[in-house]
């Protein structure tokens, strides 16, 4: 599956949100300047917080990445490299979410110095940036399920549900580079959204717009991701429909990927 170009991938699950940019790129990776302007179709530019317009470029500045990013806009970009690409395109359909990033980094740089390590806040966000999904739900047992690392009843006992009333949204460009050739315990980490029964009968673009305007509030939040939350591991190969094997209810017996919830540690 790693040989195949972009559009091979388009509307597969977990791809569902970049389905016109994949299709757009054709069989092939983009240059950085042919995916540079796909940033901008149909448009608007994704932009900053305070309105700078984000391009593409090929090199790291030396102030560092994020820090790059917030003083021109220019994303490190290398040349017909997966990874960069799919960052480009969460960017191209999250905007919103991944300006919180970029202003949630600089505002912790800015609280902790340049030369301070880089904290629990930072990994975090990065974590997120990396590795993030969303599950979104509009039944609540569902989402206890998943905390509670229920695995075949979330995913096998209640299949049916699945597009019906929870979804998973890939937002970690890491982790759509990954799902080119997935492998046994690939796991997202997860922040749960509680949504409205007739989320599911909208269509894509207009969840994934509400979507990145809840998303930019959660990273927004200091005693959200790398505060007071915790990212939530999922397996992402048992969602059915990603792997065929997980059709049949034996596939969730396998621990390596579906581990039961560790017992809470009794005080001393």
């Amino acid at each position: 599956m790693s040989g195949l170009g972009p559009a091979a991938f388009a509307g597969r699950p977990l791809f569902e949100p970049y389905t016109d940019a994949l299709l757009a790129s054709g069989s092939r990776l983009p240059s950085r300047d042919a995916l540079d302007d796909l940033l901008g179709r149909p448009g608007p530019r994704p932009c900053l917080q305070d309105g700078t317009r984000i391009h593409l470029v090929g090199e790291t500045p030396a102030l560092g990445y994020e820090a790059g990013i917030a003083v021109s806009g220019g994303v490190p970009t290398r040349e017909y490299d997966w990874h960069d690409y799919f960052n480009a395109l969460v960017w191209r359909r999250f905007p919103q979410a991944k300006a919180a990033l970029n202003a949630a980094h600089i505002a912790a740089l800015q609280q902790r110095g340049p030369h301070a390590p880089r904290g629990r806040r930072r990994d975090a966000l990065t974590q997120f940036d990396e590795c993030g999904v969303v599950v979104s739900s509009s039944d609540p047992t569902l989402l206890a399920a998943l905390r509670g690392h229920e695995w075949r009843e979330l995913f096998f006992d209640a299949r049916n549900a699945w597009g019906r009333a929870i979804e998973v949204t890939v937002f970690g460009h890491a982790t759509l580079d990954q799902m080119r050739s997935p492998f046994v315990g690939l796991c997202g980490k997860a922040l749960l959204q509680r949504v409205p029964h007739d989320w599911f009968e909208r269509p894509v673009a207009q969840r994934c717009q509400a979507l990145d305007q809840w998303l930019s509030a959660q990273i927004a939040d200091e005693g959200g991701i790398g505060g007071g939350v915790r990212l939530q591991a999922i397996p992402l190969l048992g969602i059915p429909g990603v792997a065929a094997e997980n059709a049949h209810a034996d596939y969730y017996a396998d621990t390596r990927q579906f581990r039961p919830l560790r017992a809470a540690v009794a005080p001393a």
